[in-house]
């Protein structure tokens, strides 16, 4: 589970889960809002994002692509709104998850 969500939304003062979600949604990396423990804020107000890492390793996906999806989610997290970074991402991410087929048996 990551905490991203706190800082932008005492900045920006806007729901943001539902922004991220979705701009990552957009580029083809799904992650699910999830309450972060120990978090101030009410338990109805998810302020962090749950990665689904066991779908990567199930692809094959190794340390280094980890390391690249992260790099991904945190530049769109930085900048939701900017349509190229999301065009790039996007991309990118389609690049990556080719080389890694998620039936490969039925290709």
């Amino acid at each position: 589970m990551v905490d991203v969500i706190h800082q932008y939304r005492v900045r920006y003062c806007v729901e943001v889960e539902d922004v991220v979600e979705h701009a990552l949604d957009e580029v083809g990396i799904t992650v699910n809002k999830n309450t972060v423990p120990g978090d101030p804020q009410s338990p109805f107000v998810t302020s962090g994002i749950r990665i689904g890492t066991p779908a990567m390793t199930t692809r094959g996906m190794k340390e280094v692509h980890m390391v690249q999806i992260a790099n991904w989610i945190s530049d769109i997290i930085l900048s939701p709104d900017d349509e190229s970074l999301r065009s790039r991402v996007s991309k990118e991410v389609k690049e990556l998850t080719v080389q890694f087929p998620l039936y490969p048996e039925l290709g």
